[in-house]
This record gives C-alpha cells, structure tokens and sequence, in this order.
C-alpha cells in the first residue's frame, strides 16, 4: 500500500496521520467524535486515496469507529496498546506520550509490520446489533451495583438494620421496604433511580434473550450446559460471526484471557495471569464455565481438582474455561450445536 493510516482513538477526539511508504508524513489532523467529525475524515482521506488503498491501524478491535471505516471501505488492522507502548524507543529515547505521536506510530508500525497483524473483516449487522445490546446492558448492570453499593454504604452509616437484613440492597423487597420506612434524602435520591435501572436491564435482558435465539450461532453456543441466553450472547457478541478471526483454539483462548501468560529466559520461568485480552469475553466464558460446573459431571471434575490443588475459586474457574474452550470453538468452527456423546472426556466422566 502506498499509503497507510494511524488513528489514536480518544473519547471526544481522534488523532489521525497519514504516511506514505517510505514513511514520510502526508496528512496530520484531529476530528471529533461525532457524526460531523466522521465525514470530515472520510471526506480528507478519500482525498488522499481510495478507501481500499488506505489501511488504518487502530488500538481498538471494535466500536463506533471501527465499524464506520470498515462500512466506508478501509482495510482495519487492531494494533495492542501494549504493542505501541512496546514501539516507543523505537522512535524516541525520553518515554514522552502524546495522541498524534501514537498516531503516527500506529501508521509507521502498519507500514513496517503490517504482515504481522490481521485485518478485521466486518461481522453481520445482527452481531452488532447483539453487541449493543449486551455491552449496554453490562453498563447498566454495572451502574446498578455502584448505586446499590452507595445506597447501602448510607444505610450503614444511617440505619445499618436495613442493610442487613437484605442479601441484595437493590432487590424489590428491599426497596419497598425503604419506600415504606424511608432513609435520608440522598439514600432516597438514589432508590427510585436504582429501581428504573433495573427495568431498563430487565427490558434489555428481554431484547437479548430475543435476539440471541433467532440466530443460528446462538442456536450453537446455546446448546452447551447451562449457557443460557444472556449469558450465550454476551460469548456470541464478542466470538462474531467471521470464523477466520479465530483460526485456532489457542488464539481464542488467549483472546479471551482464560491462559496464563509464561516468562521464560534461561533457567528462569514463570507463568503469570493475561491481562491484555477482551475483557467482555472473558467475562462471559467464565460466566458460563462456571454455570456448567452445576450441570455437568466433567466440568464439575474439572473444577474440584483445580480447588483441591489449592487453586481460588476464580483461577478454578478461568481453569475450567480454559478446558472449556476448545470445546465451543470447535463446536463454532463446525456450525454443529454440542452433543455430550461426541465430547470424550465428558463421556469418560459419565461412564
């Protein structure tokens, strides 16, 4: 390509740079993060370059952003953060960090080493509809338990009782209870406020559960013990549709953050938790790792000896997820649903 693109993603702004390829810079420029600051950067890169001749690297995999360059016609290839960060003396010997800097090491990374990375081909419109729905349903979860927390640290402070006598704070028992025997006015800003986002969560539970079952991959992940729906879209919606993004069980699983990383130079290793992964997917794999132990007898096994070798039960269950894994992928690659007489090691268990 005789042009390649970086662009430093930022929550109100992006920096965008174009170099060619002997890495000189030809455009150096910042838009914002709205629908007017997109059509401005489509309209100066197309200014450039054709958007098939344009390739953008970029540190996100998925998002607004990524989707609108890959509808427009631009060739995305994802870029770790740590990459980038990896790159920087590179460039430089002072640590010195700034959004155009990143910019145009993104680009000049992409022109360097731009075999080493895979571009990302574009999923379905249902997988990101699904993906809306789910990651905007665990922002709401999220908000709910920050609320509950609050509102229970008040009640501690206040009227510890009533925070005591409730397993969940934010549950409808316990906030007909604070409407009948209110709390101070701040305790009381926060429970009708908590109460509607749980009904925006039930709604988008609903919508999810719907959405999910009406697609054939979600027939798929369904189909494994305990999986759920809420539970299956949120693997499906970060797993997607385009089997190539995933061509080994390995690279799923350490996209998913369910295999530890290992430090090894000389007589010296170590093997280390994997931070850098899709945090959304690890979360719903583990999710449903550890519903499976309930519902079948070679998860359970799997899980029991991790906790009698001392393991948490966290590290049990990325354990088990990481036994798991191979198992769905296999399952995704094959567009065949799970069937416990065609896995081995489950069928060893039951006999």
């Amino acid at each position: 390509m005789p042009f390649h693109v970086g662009l430093d993603w930022g929550g109100e702004s992006h920096a965008i740079c174009v170099i060619d390829a002997a890495g000189a810079i030809v455009a150096r420029f910042a838009e914002s993060h709205d629908a007017a600051g997109l059509a401005d950067l489509f309209a100066r890169l197309r200014r450039i370059a054709a958007p098939a001749e344009l390739p953008v690297a970029i540190e996100r995999p998925s998002g607004l952003i990524v989707d609108a360059l890959l509808d427009t016609g631009h060739p995305v290839v994802p870029i770790h953060p740590n990459v980038v960060k990896a790159c920087r003396p590179r460039y430089r010997a002072a640590g010195g960090k700034s959004d155009p800097g990143d910019a145009f090491r993104l680009a000049d990374i992409l022109r360097t080493d731009g075999h080493r990375f895979r571009p990302l081909k574009p999923v379905s419109n249902e997988i990101k509809a699904l993906r809306a729905l789910v990651r905007g349903r665990d922002d709401l979860v999220r908000q709910r338990l920050v609320l509950a927390n609050q509102l229970r640290a008040l009640l501690d402070g206040f009227w510890s009782g009533a925070a005591a006598i409730f397993a969940d704070i934010s549950s409808p028992i316990a906030l007909a209870f604070l409407r009948r025997y209110p709390t101070p006015d701040s305790a009381a800003l926060l429970e009708p406020l908590g109460a509607e986002i749980a009904r925006l969560s039930a709604r988008l539970s609903a919508r999810i559960e719907h959405a999910v079952a009406e697609l054939p991959d979600g027939q798929i992940v369904m189909s494994f013990p305990r999986a759920g729906r809420v539970c299956a879209a949120g693997i499906l919606a970060e797993l997607g549709d385009v089997r190539e993004r995933f061509p080994t069980e390995d690279q799923l699983a350490a996209e998913a953050g369910v295999c530890p990383v290992t430090h090894a130079s000389g007589k010296s290793r170590g093997v280390v938790f994997r931070w850098a992964c899709d945090k959304h997917l690890r979360a719903a794999i583990t999710c449903f790792a550890d519903n499976s132990r309930h519902a079948s007898a070679w998860a359970a096994s799997i899980y029991r000896s991790a906790r009698d070798r001392g393991c948490k039960h966290p590290h049990a269950v990325r354990i088990l997820a990481r036994a798991w894994v191979r198992v769905p992928w296999r399952a995704w690659q094959d567009r065949r649903r799970y069937d416990p007489a065609q896995h081995h090691a489950a069928r060893k268990i039951a006999a």
